[in-house]
Formats: C-alpha cells, structure tokens, sequence
C-alpha cells in the first residue's frame, strides 16, 4: 500500500510561485506513473498533471501548459509541481495520485490507485 503525502501549499499572490512536494513510502516508486490533480470547493476533482515512470514523459491540462511543471526524483521518491504564474483559478485543494497500471497520457482520476490528503493553493488577486 504507497502512501502518498503532499506538502508545499499555501497562500500566494497572483503571478506568484509555488512547489509541491509528493513524497512516497513505497520503495517502488520509480515504476509508478504519477499524477497531480485539483479539487475546487462545489467542483469535480481535476486532472493537472502527469508523469510517466521515468520522468521523459508528460502531459499537463491546457489550462496549466506553459505555467507548470512536473518532475520526480525517483532516488528520493518524490514527485514535483511547480506552479509558476498563477491565476485565482489555480486556487484549489491540490492531490498527489500514483498508479503502476495506468497511462500518463490519461486524465481520468480513475486510473490511479493511490492518493495524498491534499494541499491547500491559494492564489489572491
């Protein structure tokens, strides 16, 4: 069983910077395809953000590309966001997800297995 166990968020202003931090108990981690999405308060949980297994490969939502980006360190177990520019729309309960079967080219929250508590973003205009 992975746990996942996000730190990083926080309060920010607009145009400013934040990095998440993902890190994982499984020491397996490095064959895990890991994910970030985003829950704001009365909406659905939402893709942000991918990582294939070795690191060479990504994927981001539209609304993020060019703004974001994610990493990993599999040495260290842990999988990075950094959020550059943002927006009062980034505001949002922010999730670390892991799966060892699925594809990061998917941005359906059903294809992972494991999930963090959550980080709070928020982002003042």
């Amino acid at each position: 069983q992975v746990q996942l166990v996000e730190s990083g968020g926080g309060l920010v202003q607009a145009g400013g910077s934040l990095r998440l931090s993902c890190a994982a108990s499984d020491r397996t981690f490095s064959r895990y395809t890991m994910g970030w999405f985003r829950q704001a308060p009365g909406k659905e949980r939402y893709f942000v953000a991918a990582i294939e297994w070795s690191g060479g490969s990504t994927r981001y939502a539209d609304s993020v590309k060019g703004r974001f980006i994610i990493s990993r360190d599999n040495a260290k177990s842990t999988v990075y966001l950094q959020m550059n520019s943002l927006k009062p729309e980034d505001t949002a309960v922010y999730y670390c997800a892991g799966t060892l079967y699925g594809d990061y080219r998917s941005t359906r929250k059903e294809e992972y297995n494991y999930w963090g508590q959550g980080t709070q973003v928020t982002v003042s205009s």
